[in-house]
């Protein structure tokens, strides 16, 4: 029963890791896409 136990929270802990990266990653690549078309859009409007 310990042995599972620890198994299991090793699966909870990686997959936990894992998924904040993952939305470490998306962050900021939405971030980067929102502010280039923002500057598209600023662009567009000074000309």
């Amino acid at each position: 029963m310990d042995e599972q136990l620890r198994i299991i929270l090793i699966i909870i802990v990686s997959v936990s890791i894992f998924g904040l990266i993952v939305f470490v990653f998306v962050k900021n690549y939405l971030r980067n896409k929102i502010n280039q078309l923002i500057k598209e859009e600023d662009d567009k409007k000074l000309k």
